[in-house]
């Protein structure tokens, strides 16, 4: 048999399997009503957006939409040249590759890297933070439990989101956030109250810092980047990191988080957390407390340890989904109820509608998924 025919041979093999798999993918899901939402609404989400899904231990959407208008483009283009960037890839198409900053979406990552060390017995979620921390304990705040800080009960007065990081966001050292957060008042006794902010997550990782003596940025690679196989997602690389927002990543690998989360705690084979702890971070917390704070979008979701989730019933039992949005509408969750993963990144900073955007979107993605 000649070269020429085997090759041949091997082309047309390779073709029909591809052929093949991708009448499998198609007949088993239906993402039809999935598309024509990413045509409808990435105009409103920043122009771009990047959305994919993961079930059965594989990828099975993965679409990235540009419907930047020439408005947009010519403004991306004169903010490209004021600030030195490359303006093609500032108005480039999102791919799984595609580093951006991921705000919120940052604190299930540090939360996770928080409940390695109750996983490892060097901490429990009922220690408090005094015991580390001194100088929060002479401003009277050392009863402040590690629960209590990932799960935004801190009592702190820190005003929204944004208010909250203006207390320490010229801190350049983990002492000095800590010395700007010791003196916030106080709105009520630890645990009484929920208060959305970048507070608690901050002392968290002064916390673990203090035990392992090592930066936060460390302990992120080595306990959930590396086993992860995030090697593209950090939290910054100039001045503090901040835990609860300045995280940066990609779809492809905040989906591997993700993966992780959904097989309770393991990424191919590698235990990264427990499934106990899996299982605790999906409980609401925030079940009968006082509501001091909670961002509009969030809806009347209950909240966990570093995410939200979705059922607001009482707290002790498990989410059948948790998420946590960030503050420039990028959109990850688990959902376990119907057994898998999904990431939604953008970059656009109006929030109005995003809770609708959001559960309209998922209920989309699950009608997609149960699709045979």
């Amino acid at each position: 048999m000649s070269q020429l025919l085997i090759r041949n041979c091997l082309y047309y093999t390779l073709i029909l399997g591809f052929m093949l798999f991708y009448q499998s993918a198609k007949a088993q899901y239906d993402f039809t009503a999935t598309d024509q939402w990413l045509e409808e609404h990435t105009a409103e989400m920043g122009g771009r957006t990047m959305l994919m899904v993961f079930k059965n231990n594989k990828v099975v959407y993965s679409r990235s939409v540009n419907a930047l208008t020439q408005r947009a483009k010519f403004i991306g283009k004169m903010v490209a040249k004021r600030t030195g960037k490359d303006a093609d890839e500032m108005l480039a198409d999102f791919s799984p590759d595609h580093k951006i900053a991921i705000a919120s979406c940052s604190k299930w990552l540090s939360a996770a890297l928080v409940m390695t060390f109750i996983d490892e017995g060097k901490l429990k979620l009922t220690d408090t933070v005094g015991k580390f921390l001194p100088i929060l304990s002479k401003a009277g705040k050392g009863n402040i439990t590690i629960a209590n800080c990932l799960s935004h009960m801190t009592g702190l007065k820190s005003g929204n989101i944004k208010e909250s990081r203006k207390g320490f966001e010229k801190a350049t050292t983990m002492d000095e956030a800590m010395e700007s957060i010791a003196k916030m008042e106080m709105e009520s006794m630890p645990g009484e109250s929920f208060h959305y902010s970048s507070v608690g997550l901050q002392i968290a990782a002064a916390v673990i810092e203090k035990i392992s003596d090592k930066d936060f940025g460390s302990l992120f690679k080595e306990r959930i980047a590396k086993p992860c196989e995030m090697s593209n997602t950090d939290f910054g690389t100039a001045g503090l990191p901040i835990p609860a927002g300045s995280g940066y990543s990609t779809p492809g690998e905040y989906l591997r988080f993700l993966e992780m989360i959904l097989n309770n705690g393991n990424y191919k084979g590698k235990t990264v957390l427990t499934k106990e702890s899996v299982a605790l971070m999906q409980q609401n917390f925030a079940a009968g407390k006082i509501i001091m704070y909670s961002p509009a979008e969030a809806g009347n979701w209950g909240y966990g340890l570093g995410e939200w989730t979705t059922d607001s019933s009482s707290g002790g039992q498990r989410s059948t989904a948790v998420t946590s949005p960030g503050l420039f509408g990028s959109f990850p969750w688990v959902d376990n109820k119907n057994g898998y993963a999904a990431v939604l990144f953008t970059f656009y900073i109006k929030s109005e509608g995003r809770h609708e955007r959001y559960t309209g979107l998922k209920k989309i993605i699950d009608e997609a998924v149960n699709h045979k």
